[in-house]
């Protein structure tokens, strides 16, 4: 004769000790999930630019909120974050970037956010000028613009920043970012 198997006792509810196990559980987890790191706001932008017609690259510090001309190109950074050193890099900047045509009209060419880790995904592509992100820092060997309101600026120049101050003077012609003219 063939023995059926027992079928299986249904409980209605689960035994106590499971309830607590995830309730303990969820009490730990819930938090971790929400420690995420805070963004460091920075008060200047650090970008690239290529000039396609002389194939050189500058790199420039622009304030937040400042405006700076490179070429025909007006850059604007209005947001520029970092992460702390002990997390996963992260730098990122919410720029605007304008276009001076021949007639002289402003044109706005891009609105949005770069990434310093992903140059290629978001930057500007002109026909002439290419710009990028490529940090955000603290201190700048740049003085601030006249009425700066950005995030705190960090007393002093950076010492240890390779970039300043060691490039060799351009030459005449050569494309160079400078403050927006005052209008």
């Amino acid at each position: 004769m063939m023995r059926m198997p027992r079928p299986l006792a249904r409980r209605s509810r689960p035994p106590r000790f499971l309830i607590a196990g995830l309730s303990a559980l969820a009490a730990v987890a819930l938090p971790v999930q929400g420690a995420r790191a805070e963004k460091i706001e920075n008060p200047v932008a650090v970008f690239s630019g290529l000039d396609k017609i002389t194939g050189r690259i500058i790199t420039f510090d622009v304030y937040v909120g400042e405006t700076v001309q490179f070429g025909a190109l007006q850059v604007t950074p209005r947001q520029c974050n970092t992460r702390p050193q002990t997390e996963t890099p992260q730098t990122t900047a919410f720029v605007e970037v304008d276009e001076i045509t021949l007639s002289s009209e402003v044109r706005r060419i891009f609105t949005g956010w770069m990434f310093a880790a992903s140059p290629g995904l978001h930057a500007v592509e002109h026909a002439v000028y290419d710009v990028w992100l490529t940090d955000c820092k603290q201190t700048s060997n740049v003085a601030p613009p006249e009425g700066y309101s950005g995030p705190p600026i960090q007393a002093g120049g950076d010492a240890n920043d390779p970039l300043a101050g060691t490039a060799k003077p351009l030459g005449d012609g050569a494309v160079t970012p400078r403050r927006k003219p005052p209008q």
